[in-house]
């Protein structure tokens, strides 16, 4: 008998219980663990706000995985269960059988549903009748708040009833309740209404940010407190800043803003992206940072040479696994500043990208040694810089000892353009034909990506 059939069996016997709503909440105190996720599937898929309410109160894992469940957000079954924490909560004593500790509304749990369900997947006997280590009893902190768990995307039409319910719910119930939101996305939402949400939530549980709309330099700085009390945040990414009018204004905003990095000790990964209020000051965040980063970005805005000297030289960029500097132009910058800031990150750079910076061929001719012990390096991009057929095929020739280099991306060689910078399909095909012979002349499979963009991007 294959292992299907038994638990073909369990779903059955949940369908059963469900017609006759009385017994099966009467018999949830003797009901065998392993019916409790088919039962509850069931339940909820009928929507049975009753059953699911007792289900609640008797479940007997530490976790409730209901995000796994709802495709969409559905607020009657979300206010059944919250109906059933409720009476949870509230008693003294707790059922004998419930280990309930986390309701998690996360996308996440599937393969605990599908291992319930009988899905293909096999079940050990020694899990189906007892709780696994993650479900033992916690009985050294029998206090402890109960947690939900839930992604926050926030945007203007994300506040529906789904969100707003458990929103109200979690705040009534601030003392037993920590809404806990490990990844918070923002991206149309206003300052008031933000506020408003991360009231509600536990702020060192949130380990990423993203903030993907445009804000003025004023709005960050009002949200930077905030961003200090994410002290496990581990990446970071902020979008376009605009500008403020008075630089007296800018040079506040940027203090509240760097200064609050010296509460966050776990940051990894920081992005920004076009943060022109850096320009002149980068070596103010810099010296905030407490932690050595593995992957930094900073894009599309202009650093100066003071600015690049305190990149490469500070500390924290010395492990650093990626780094973005697309759209930083290195065209006026001094010739040595570049070549210095990869040094740095030689032994351990794993993704280097400088898309659109201006780069030409005396800048990458500087680099070319640097690149070569590279070793590490799995993912390159130039793309959007004016380069010569000459200076690509030194670098061709440079990079050819990298081991693991699987990803390249370059721009079309200047000579495919005619002089007023009109790509010309003829001399493209004649500069795809050479370098596929210098890659046939290095002598090892190699595979590279020549990508075209505007010559008003190229050239301007």
């Amino acid at each position: 008998m294959s292992i299907q059939n038994p638990l073909r069996l369990l779903n059955l016997a949940g369908k059963s219980l469900l017609t006759e709503e009385a017994l099966a909440i009467s018999t949830l105190e003797y009901l065998p663990i392993e019916l409790f996720p088919p039962l509850f599937m069931e339940a909820f898929w009928g929507r049975h706000r009753k059953i699911l309410k007792a289900l609640v109160q008797a479940w007997p894992f530490v976790r409730l995985p209901l995000g796994g469940l709802m495709q969409t957000p559905h607020l009657v079954t979300l206010q059944a269960v919250l109906d059933g924490l409720d009476v949870l909560l509230t008693q003294k004593d707790r059922p004998r059988r419930c280990k309930l500790r986390v309701l998690d509304l996360r996308n996440t749990g599937q393969d605990f549903w599908r291992m319930w369900s009988g899905s293909s997947v096999h079940v050990p006997s020694s899990f189906s009748m007892a709780p696994g280590a993650e479900d033992r009893p916690r009985t050294e902190q029998p206090l402890a708040p109960f947690k939900v768990f839930i992604e926050l995307h926030l945007k203007e039409r994300s506040m529906d009833g789904f969100l707003t319910c458990l929103m109200r719910w979690v705040e009534q119930r601030k003392a037993s309740i920590h809404l806990c939101c490990k990844k918070l996305r923002i991206l149309s939402f206003s300052m008031d209404k933000i506020m408003k949400v991360l009231s509600t939530v536990q702020l060192d549980c949130i380990q990423e940010v993203y903030v993907d709309r445009t804000w003025h330099l004023s709005t960050l700085a009002m949200f930077a407190p905030l961003l200090g009390q994410m002290t496990n945040l581990k990446r970071l990414l902020i979008s376009h800043i605009h500008m403020p009018d008075s630089e007296e204004q800018e040079e506040e905003h940027v203090v509240k803003i760097t200064s609050q990095f010296l509460r966050l000790h776990h940051v990894r990964d920081l992005h920004l992206e076009s943060p022109f209020y850096l320009e002149g000051c980068l070596d103010q965040m810099l010296r905030c940072l407490k932690t050595p980063l593995d992957n930094l970005g900073i894009t599309h805005c202009l650093l100066t040479n003071s600015d690049l000297t305190h990149l490469s030289q500070s500390p924290n960029i010395s492990q650093l696994k990626g780094l973005d500097l697309s759209g930083v132009t290195m065209t006026y910058s001094s010739p040595e500043l570049l070549p210095a800031l990869l040094e740095k990150v030689s032994a351990t750079l794993q993704e280097l990208y400088l898309e659109q910076s201006g780069i030409r061929d005396s800048h990458l001719e500087s680099i070319l040694h640097i690149l070569s012990c590279c070793f590490q390096l799995m993912s390159f991009s130039l793309r959007g810089n004016l380069l010569s057929m000459a200076i690509l095929e030194k670098l061709l020739r440079h990079t050819s000892g990298l081991p693991r280099l699987s990803q390249e991306l370059y721009p079309v060689p200047q000579e495919s353009f005619s002089s007023d910078g009109i790509l010309q399909p003829r001399r493209l095909s004649q500069c795809q034909t050479e370098l596929l012979e210098i890659l046939e002349d290095l002598g090892h499979p190699r595979t590279i990506c020549i990508s075209f963009m505007p010559l008003s991007t190229l050239w301007r």
